[in-house]
């Protein structure tokens, strides 16, 4: 029979839905139950998509000794760490200080109050390799719960209030930041860049997109050759590497050795808008086409493989499939030769790596690249654009034929923080590329979440899934979004999604924001009280909602003139400061405000008839110039957009086009130019900018 989850939409959740463990989902029936019966909680986190969530699965929750000791001395709860982040955080911060480390499955043992007193990650089912058995480790917390429940409830008190104290304490003495912060997190870069292979440290390698946007700001500013080469390395490498799925495109999750080779397989669509952002920054900084093309290569993965009939982007594809790591990415010269026919096969893995002997496991080989599509051409005698042909073509036949494989499980639920990120990836692929598509694909999704994830008072659910939509939004879940409909605004200038963005922001103040000391909360004002709420800063896998809203604060001060919103951006700047100050590296994407802050940035305002193709082309202009610290609004000389826009910017009202012709008034350092009505002068203007 199906325990308690079957009732939950969650992929991860319905996983677990016949377990033999009497799960329960996280709510108040199981710790009402914990306290009537006295029970300590196991509390399990993790996510649909994860491979040791799986492996744990299958040897533990499948398996009816251990589910008859959890059912018999433990109430159970799973968590799915995507739909509820807030509960994953806190108790992820409780892992890594008891332990020193994290990650997932998260595995940790609660007070019928939620208070913790045991944590780790992935535990076997017996003792192996110096690991704890599970099974073993049960047997022991319940004998102690039993005979000496005292001794672990001063524990479980003593772990809360040092980390509440830890968490909630207020910082350190504020500290300038400014051009010293950001010269320190280049440093901190340069040092950990590894030269022979790209990315920073070893094994394993991540994508950490916010590293490399960072930089290209930083490369602009000094024009510093080791900057631009750690952007160019790592961005090549991982292209190249088998972190990259080259016959579907997009990027897996992580790469397990240090020349990116080896991915772990799974696929998060934060990592394909997160991505994709830094080749597009990349592209139009260094004006390499291989950047350009990458992006749109995973623009074509998502639009393909992550996006519902109505318009929302899926959150994952799973590592696994048909029971193992990579199965449907895996490759032999056979298999090739099957598809392609031995002459053509031979060529392609001979590109791609692909052996005999395999480069992964049981004679299987993940496809990667060891030089370029021209050096490869050249050595082989074939002209440049024939092979490209012929490689695509390949490409294309290999998509079709593996598509007949069994599949990974796509993880469908449509979370509101991560479509933020793809829409403002979509959005500025639109304006670099000048491609509709991706904008009528970014509008579709941002429709879709603002009917869709919506909820009545006004404020957003986290998740939807199968029509129905859960959760409180979380900071991220604003501040990505409105991200996102800030890009969108700035691809299309449709007002409405200014307007959203304007309104979510304020929402976003109301729910998160710390009056007393600056900065914005995890979890919204009258959510769930958990043992901790915290203010977080780091950005990890994904940017911080702080560092996110720190820039939208920026920008939404400069496009409407609302000086408020700059205080607070300097009061989240100032709480943050000293743990800046310390450790740069780890919050790139609050150095990209940062550097916005420091300025210069730029205004620009374009003026005129949007239908006339000149008013077109000078946009483009100034869609394609890489300028990362500008707003833009576009503002029509007449009608009811015209209005809309003023009713956001009143300072806009005296501008119009001149002379009948469109008009770009670009202001920097609180001055501003002389207008500007030819394109060439627009171009030199722009590349004096840039």
């Amino acid at each position: 029979m199906p325990n308690r989850l079957i009732k939950e939409k969650s992929p991860y959740l319905l996983q677990h839905a016949q377990n033999p463990v009497d799960w329960y989902p996280w709510g108040e029936e199981a710790f009402a139950r914990a306290k009537r019966e006295e029970k300590p909680i196991f509390l399990s986190i993790g996510y649909a998509t994860c491979h040791w969530c799986h492996v744990m699965a299958h040897e533990s929750f499948e398996d009816e000794e251990v589910a008859q000791k959890l059912n018999q001395s433990f109430v159970a709860v799973k968590v799915d760490r995507e739909e509820r982040p807030d509960v994953d955080q806190v108790y992820m911060t409780v892992c890594q200080a008891l332990t020193g480390r994290g990650g997932w499955p998260l595995s940790v043992f609660l007070t019928p109050e939620g208070k913790p007193f045991f944590a780790g990650t992935y535990f076997p089912k017996t003792r192996r390799l110096g690991m704890s058995g599970f099974l073993e480790l049960l047997t022991e917390i319940s004998s102690l719960w039993e005979r000496d429940r005292g001794r672990i409830l001063k524990a479980a008190d003593q772990v809360t209030m040092a980390i509440r104290e830890r968490r909630s304490s207020t910082p350190s003495h504020p500290v300038s930041l400014e051009d010293a912060a950001l010269e320190g997190g280049v440093r901190q870069l340069q040092r950990a860049f590894d030269p022979s292979n790209g990315g920073f440290g070893s094994a394993p390698k991540f994508p950490t997109p916010h590293h490399l946007t960072f930089l290209l700001r930083q490369y602009r500013r000094k024009k510093d050759r080791l900057t631009k080469e750690i952007v160019e390395k790592t961005l090549t490498a991982m292209r190249f590497g088998g972190i990259y799925d080259h016959i579907g495109w997009g990027f897996h999750r992580y790469a397990t050795d240090e020349k990116w080779r080896i991915p772990h397989f799974e696929k998060m669509l934060y990592d394909q808008a997160l991505s994709a952002l830094a080749y597009l920054e990349a592209f139009q900084c260094l004006k390499d086409p291989f950047y350009g093309r990458t992006a749109r290569e995973i623009f074509e993965y998502v639009l393909r493989d992550m996006t519902d009939r109505e318009g929302g982007f899926y959150s994952a594809e799973d590592a696994d499939s048909e029971g193992k790591e990579g199965t449907y990415y895996l490759w032999t010269p056979k298999e090739i030769a099957e598809v392609l026919g031995d002459e053509e096969g031979d060529l392609f893995c001979r590109f791609y790596g692909i052996t005999e002997e395999g480069n992964f496991e049981e004679g299987k080989s993940i496809p990667y690249q060891t030089t370029s599509k021209e050096v490869f051409a050249a050595r082989v005698g074939m002209d440049k654009e024939v092979f490209t042909a012929f490689l695509e073509k390949a490409r294309e036949r290999l998509l079709a034929f593996r598509r007949k494989r069994i599949p990974p499980l796509k993880d469908d639920k449509v979370l509101t923080a991560w479509n933020g990120l793809m829409i403002a990836a979509l959005a500025k692929g639109a304006q670099v590329f000048g491609e509709d598509r991706y904008a009528r694909a970014a509008e579709k999704a941002a429709a879709f979440v603002l009917e869709k994830l919506t909820a009545p008072d006004g404020g957003l659910y986290r998740r939807w899934r199968q029509g129905e939509a859960a959760h409180t939004g979380y900071l991220e879940d604003y501040a990505f979004l409105i991200w996102g409909l800030l890009d969108l605004y700035e691809a299309v200038f449709n007002p409405v999604w200014l307007e959203k963005a304007l309104e979510l922001n304020d929402r976003l103040i109301d729910r998160f924001w710390d009056e007393e000391q600056g900065g914005c909360f995890f979890t919204p004002r009258g959510a769930e009280e958990l043992i901790l709420r915290e203010k977080d800063l780091y950005d990890g896998a994904v940017p911080s909602g702080n560092s996110v809203a720190a820039l939208n604060f920026l920008r939404l001060a400069r496009m409407t003139g609302r000086t408020d919103l700059e205080e607070k951006t300097d009061r989240l700047v100032r709480f943050f400061s000293a743990a800046v100050a310390e450790q740069p590296m780890a919050y790139t994407q609050f150095l990209c405000a940062l550097d916005f802050m420091v300025g210069p940035a730029h205004e620009i305002v374009a003026a005129g008839d949007p239908a006339d193709p000149l008013t077109q082309e000078m946009i483009a202009e100034v869609h394609r110039a890489f300028l990362p610290n500008k707003v833009l609004l576009f503002l029509p000389d007449e009608g009811e957009e015209r209005d809309r826009l003023l009713k956001a910017a009143p300072f806009l009202e005296s501008f119009r086009s001149l002379n009948g012709r469109p008009t770009i008034y670009l202001c920097s350092r609180f001055t501003c130019r002389s207008p500007i009505t030819e394109v060439k002068e627009l171009k030199s203007v722009l590349d004096e900018s840039a």
